[in-house]
């Protein structure tokens, strides 16, 4: 069996972080009075308040990747993910542990980096080469490359000092990923350029990955990791919590940050908002039957309710929005021309198909309500979870969130109701 290209054991990293009590506000008056005071005491000793405490951005970090694994790194921010990229690419020294590599390392942490700012572009690319180790021969024959790649030509003996962020992340990873490193550690750098960029981006470390090359990826975009990697390592509070296979690492991930998005929640004590008109009560809602939302596939919403009062044009409705409360999709069972008539004392379900649900992996704040008529809102429950769409094989690796304005995006369903009459 063939020695892993990086093993990691027992890793850590500490950090000391010094804490000084202050006072938030000190008027004159109190200044004046410490003064006289001061002139009466035999010692002008003052107890210091400050004291030092240990952080560990990385504890007890063990893994093991072999060559031309393409391995996804997630977790929350200030989860350790870029700290142990730094130790890997020997910019930061770890406090404990052991780092083994058996080959070249190019990063790109961050948007420039390793570019000396006075230096021009073309300077920069053989600069970066010789760090890596490269002679003069084999960085000129990759150089035509990674200019095409960057699309800078124009602005090559131009100081990088002057080049757009854009600018400088196109030529910092085509550098990184043409000079033929043994290992290529990326982290977040996505997340700058735009999504023609990204999608190049992509395609190109795929290729690297191909030609038998170590990937390690760092994102917050779940489908490009799971686009791009086959397995991940999960971080959490400076501990590697699991690896695998990079779906279920990602879901698992997912459902840590949003909560579980095969919600199933009760609602009949949930506080509703006071204009409503109380002739029916959404009692409890659940998502596709105990498993997640997927990006690109079916999805199955349930809605319980009772009714207190006979009513016709009865719809049903739910909405997702983003965190910032803009309104991105919605389902309505009356889209197609399915409205009901529920009689007193119903208790029921109301069952709302969706074939597709084209909503970007991430986290949603879930509106639910019963309408009566066109605008009567007979029951409504803003922000009643939060629930995640996950990516699926048909998510494309760049994917965008965006709205159509006031309401957003409004979905056709199949609905289906099962009443039960009540027996109290």
């Amino acid at each position: 069996m063939s020695e892993p290209i990086i093993r990691v054991e027992n890793l850590g990293k500490c950090y000391r972080i010094h804490h000084e009590s202050r006072e938030r506000y000190t008027a004159l008056r109190d200044v004046i009075s410490r003064k006289v005071k001061g002139l009466f005491q035999t010692s002008s000793h003052i107890p210091s308040t400050s004291s030092d405490e240990d952080f560990w951005a990385l504890k007890d970090v063990s893994f093991e990747v072999n060559q031309g694994d393409v391995v996804g790194i997630i977790g929350r921010n200030g989860a350790g993910k870029s700290t142990l990229l730094k130790i890997l690419s020997r910019i930061t020294e770890p406090t404990k542990g052991r780092i083994t590599l058996n080959g070249r390392i190019a990063s790109l942490l961050e948007v420039g980096t390793g570019f000396h700012p006075e230096l021009t572009g073309r300077e920069n690319i053989y600069l970066n080469g010789a760090i890596l180790g490269m002679t003069k021969a084999e960085i000129k024959s990759k150089f035509d490359e990674i200019v095409a790649f960057a699309e800078v030509d124009r602005f090559l003996d131009t100081p990088v000092k002057r080049y757009s962020s854009g600018m400088y992340v196109r030529l910092a990873f085509a550098v990184a990923a043409h000079l033929e490193p043994e290992i290529l550690v990326v982290d977040e750098v996505l997340a700058v350029g735009d999504a023609e960029f990204q999608k190049k981006c992509l395609g190109k470390m795929q290729e690297v990955s191909r030609g038998g090359r170590t990937v390690l990826f760092v994102s917050h975009n779940m489908s490009a990791v799971r686009s791009l990697c086959a397995s991940a390592m999960l971080l959490d509070g400076g501990r590697l919590k699991t690896t695998g296979a990079v779906s279920a690492v990602t879901d698992l991930y997912l459902r840590k940050v949003s909560g579980d998005s095969a919600c199933s929640i009760s609602t009949e004590e949930v506080k509703r908002p006071g204009h409503l008109d109380p002739r029916a009560k959404i009692t409890s809602f659940s998502i596709n039957n105990g498993t997640p939302l997927l990006h690109g596939l079916q999805a199955c919403f349930l809605m319980s309710f009772i009714a207190y009062e006979s009513m016709a044009d009865v719809a049903f409705t739910l909405s997702f929005s983003s965190p910032d409360g803009t309104r991105i999709m919605s389902v309505d069972s009356d889209i197609p021309g399915s409205r009901f008539s529920i009689q007193k004392g119903t208790r029921g379900e109301a069952m709302l198909k969706v074939d597709k649900i084209h909503l970007a992996p991430t986290s949603y704040a879930l509106d639910i309500g019963i309408r009566s008529g066109d605008s009567c809102m007979v029951d409504y429950l803003p922000s009643v979870a939060y629930v995640s769409v996950l990516p699926s094989d048909a998510t494309p690796p760049v994917i965008a969130m965006r709205s159509t304005g006031h309401g957003g995006v409004r979905y056709p369903c199949v609905t289906t109701i099962k009443e039960t009459p009540n027996t109290d």
